[in-house]
């Protein structure tokens, strides 16, 4: 199981991530992202959006990343339970790293820390991943079972 979720966050360009605000109203929204050791997950987002906003009074995050192109009934996908922020300043480099080189892998463009600080109107989000979840596959309905993909 390690080797086929290894390969689903490899070969998936957007996750899904479920946050709730501070009553506890839920919201889940996919993102472009990129990952390092499939345990931290970064993304760009605006701080004014809702996943944003949620995130920063409840930081607790819910990630599923899955091909949505599979055919019923063959779907797998990885669950995560992890904690995300906005990435501190000190720290913007390496995530921005880790960021582009998927990014660029995919036609996409270098970012730099100017694209998320000031006044860009974006910010370099990270969650860290303390959980990941599979299906088991072993005849009972959507039966997860815990897998190590680091």
């Amino acid at each position: 199981m390690r080797e086929a979720g290894r390969g689903i966050v490899d070969g998936v360009r957007y996750l899904v991530l479920a946050t709730a605000d501070a009553d506890g109203r839920p919201w889940s929204t996919p993102v472009y992202f990129a990952h390092e050791g499939y345990r931290e997950f970064f993304w760009v987002s605006s701080p004014e959006v809702t996943h944003s906003r949620n995130i920063a009074v409840r930081p607790e995050v819910g990630i599923v990343v899955f091909d949505s192109s599979a055919a019923i009934g063959t779907g797998q996908g990885v669950y995560l339970s992890a904690v995300a922020g906005v990435v501190e300043e000190g720290d913007t480099a390496r995530g921005l790293d880790v960021f582009s080189r998927r990014s660029v892998g995919h036609g996409g463009r270098v970012w730099t820390v100017d694209d998320v600080r000031g006044d860009s109107g974006m910010r370099l989000y990270r969650a860290v991943a303390d959980t990941h979840w599979m299906l088991a596959k072993d005849g009972t309905p959507d039966h997860r079972v815990p897998v190590r993909l680091a």
